[in-house]
């Protein structure tokens, strides 16, 4: 009884702050926002027992207090995801805030994004295809970074790292695709760029078809025109790209080189400032 005593006496103590006061209704009130600390208990057993309650200016302070733990939480839990996400930190800026505006296709991402649980419940992937630095890899960037932004898990990476990590821990093969095929949304990047090996082409095919039979979205992005998708060479790549065909809706993107502006503009500028006239001499007095 005496343990049941100290905990009610705990429990029930208000703490009480200069200006606060008694109102008429016997409760304690904050002397800052005139709004009651305390409430009286209406059921047993405590019926009748003044309990502590947060006035307004508390809760307030409350509320402030958990929404920035709860921002610091979000923060963290995006540059984890960011870390083990991207295969190189570089990518961590390709996001629509960053866009330059010149991708066309770009509103295509933004659908994807705004419309993710369609497309992760009805297991909808991009097929991104077109000619090199046309900003399909910038295009898939934004998507993952949008979607880690919402604490979604994504892996980017390319088959040339995922041959060499399969090819250096053969013994943990499965459970390594089996970790890619977990993640709610893979982007393999550059694909078709990686060793055609029999062996190299047996692994495409596994993560491609595990990821298949995992019901879980793909983005690839690739060089390869649709028509070489669509015909492939051989039956090695008939049974991959039409895993793929079926799983992803192909996006063209044409237009220029976007690298090659990029360079050209940096030689533009160097243009420039080799043909500034020399400063001239400072004079000494």
């Amino acid at each position: 009884m005496n343990d049941f005593d100290s905990i009610i006496k705990r429990i029930t103590v208000t703490r009480l702050e200069p200006g606060d006061y008694t109102g008429e209704d016997g409760l304690l009130y904050c002397g800052k926002c005139r709004t009651p600390k305390q409430f009286r208990m209406e059921a047993p057993p405590l019926e009748g027992r003044l309990l502590p309650h947060p006035c307004r200016c508390e809760q307030e302070r409350l509320d402030q207090e958990a929404a920035e733990q709860e921002a610091r939480r979000h923060r963290q839990t995006v540059a984890d995801l960011k870390r083990r996400g991207f295969t190189d930190p570089a990518m961590r800026e390709w996001t629509f805030a960053n866009d330059n505006g010149k991708c066309l296709r770009m509103k295509h991402a933004r659908f994807y994004v705004e419309n993710w649980p369609t497309m992760q419940e009805e297991n909808i992937g991009y097929l991104l295809w077109g000619g090199v630095g046309t900003g399909k890899s910038y295009f898939a960037g934004c998507i993952a970074n949008a979607l880690m932004e919402q604490e979604v898990a994504v892996r980017m990476t390319n088959f040339a790292l995922i041959l060499n990590d399969l090819t250096a821990s053969f013994e943990g093969r499965n459970e390594y695709i089996a970790r890619l095929c977990r993640a709610p949304l893979l982007i393999l990047d550059d694909f078709g760029m990686e060793r055609g090996t029999e062996y190299g082409l047996e692994q495409v095919y596994n993560v491609i078809d595990s990821r298949y039979r995992s019901r879980r979205p793909l983005i690839v992005t690739t060089n390869l025109s649709l028509q070489d998708l669509q015909h492939p060479q051989d039956t090695a790549h008939a049974r991959i790209y039409d895993r793929l065909l079926e799983m992803c809706a192909p996006i063209r993107f044409s237009g220029e080189n976007f690298r090659k502006v990029t360079a050209q503009d940096k030689l533009a500028r160097l243009k420039n400032l080799m043909e500034l006239p020399a400063l001239s001499p400072v004079a000494d007095d």
